[in-house]
């Protein structure tokens, strides 16, 4: 006798989540998600350590609103990786005797445009994914 299985389902998975409406939000909410991610150029600015302000942003609102949690933690993510690609193109940099000196400063410019376009994706109500992150917080 065998006995029938429900069809599996597919397995829950951010990308569908991504999207306008995802998580309904506030204009409030709209705004700490943008800022969790405009924070960390602030920080960057002020202590070269631009994870401070994503993880302050989420440590305060991370359990009042699964859009600033799902935001903070996306930005936090992104922040320990660029401080890692940062290392490592200093590391170059060094290593080639300065014919790396470009890695560092393309590094600070895609932390830079990317924390924007995150910001603003935020502002619009919209979950972002930052290309290339390990997500080590989860």
């Amino acid at each position: 006798m065998s006995q029938e299985l429900p069809p599996p389902r597919p397995p829950e998975s951010l990308d569908s989540l991504i999207g306008p409406g995802s998580i309904p939000s506030t204009s409030e909410e709209r705004t700490w998600g943008m800022l969790a991610h405009l924070s960390a150029i602030l920080a960057t600015a002020l202590s070269a350590m631009g994870f401070i302000g994503p993880l302050i942003v989420w440590l305060i609102k991370k359990d009042q609103s699964k859009f600033v949690d799902y935001h903070g933690k996306e930005a936090l993510n992104f922040q320990l990786n660029l401080l890692i690609y940062m290392l490592i193109a200093v590391g170059i940099a060094f290593a080639t005797c300065g014919i790396g000196i470009p890695l560092p400063a393309a590094v600070g410019i895609y932390g830079i445009v990317m924390c924007i376009l995150a910001g603003l994706k935020a502002n619009n109500g919209e979950l972002y994914r930052y290309p290339f992150t390990f997500r080590m917080i989860k």
